[in-house]
């Protein structure tokens, strides 16, 4: 091997490394900077750690049934209070963590592949095969993301495993639409067409180069839609097409409580706190994300 190609390499090897090495300085920088995004980041964390160390946190199993204790105020025994059942409510909030971060997660990764294969597809090849894709999102985007998410829940039945599809489906219109638009300005680029000179298959163009170009702003789109997605799942398990009984779900919960809410005002409103908290951590990350992937935020 010529000993100045193999440096070359080694160069160019290098200055990838120090240009990662340089983006993620500088976005530990911005992240730094924006004190809310900082606020909602130690916000997720902290959910995250309440989900794993639910078993030690607990104080309670949340599913035992006491019913001398129904329906008492937080105290040093219980700390949010008991429900109508004689359930232990912290331990319910604590427990329900698991399952809006499963519902959270399991949306994301049924719904965000799913609109960006379609948008990729739609953006790429267009002619038919763009209008008929675009005309089905166009459907699915003239309704509101929980009024569709109710309406594919109610025919599909409740549980927690169809509110995940019923709310995946609703989702993916948009990640369709964002990829489309970004595949659309970079499919006819120079170095687009280079690659298609030298005999890459289409596959290869659209997964090897164009997908990586959707990809930071599908993220934005989608730590934006997190609150949305935990807000749709608490409204389908407050109607109860969501999780089921004795499920501790925090938009259950908040329907269980409805009819103590005068007098016994913490069956629903805690939970409801930890949806309003959750919520808010995600949506101040998502802006924050946003600001850090914007090009114009890394000039300044």
């Amino acid at each position: 091997m010529n000993p100045g190609h193999a440096l070359n390499k080694n160069e160019a090897r290098r200055q990838r490394r120090d240009a990662r090495v340089r983006y993620f300085k500088d976005s530990y920088i911005l992240w730094r900077r924006n004190h809310l995004m900082v606020v909602g980041t130690g916000i997720i964390i902290f959910l995250l750690l309440v989900a794993a160390l639910a078993p030690l946190l607990a104080t309670h199993d949340p599913y035992a049934q006491i019913l001398p204790d129904r329906l008492q105020p937080p105290s040093a025994r219980h700390y949010f209070g008991t429900d109508n059942l004689g359930r232990d409510i912290y331990s319910r909030v604590v427990y329900g963590s698991r399952v809006t971060l499963t519902i959270v997660f399991l949306v994301a990764a049924i719904s965000t592949p799913l609109g960006l294969v379609i948008g990729v597809l739609a953006g790429y090849f267009g002619g038919a095969l763009d209008e008929v894709l675009m005309r089905l999102s166009d459907v699915f985007l003239a309704f509101p993301k929980l009024i569709l998410a109710i309406a594919f829940a109610a025919a599909l039945g409740p549980g927690v495993e169809n509110a995940i599809v019923a709310i995946s489906v609703a989702n993916w219109p948009s990640y369709a639409r964002l990829a489309r638009a970004e595949t659309l300005s970079v499919r006819n680029n120079d170095y687009i067409q280079v690659i298609r000179s030298m005999g890459a298959s289409n596959l290869r163009i659209m997964v090897g180069h164009i997908t990586p170009m959707c990809l930071s702003s599908t993220i934005v789109r989608l730590s934006l839609d997190m609150g949305t997605i935990i807000l749709t799942a608490a409204g389908l398990g407050f109607l109860g097409l969501g999780a089921q009984p004795p499920v501790p779900e925090w938009g259950l919960m908040v329907s269980d409580g409805r009819q103590f809410l005068v007098d016994q005002w913490w069956v629903s409103t805690l939970p409801g706190f930890a949806i309003l908290i959750v919520v808010m951590g995600f949506n101040l990350m998502g802006d924050g994300f946003r600001d850090i992937l914007d090009p114009h935020q890394r000039q300044s």
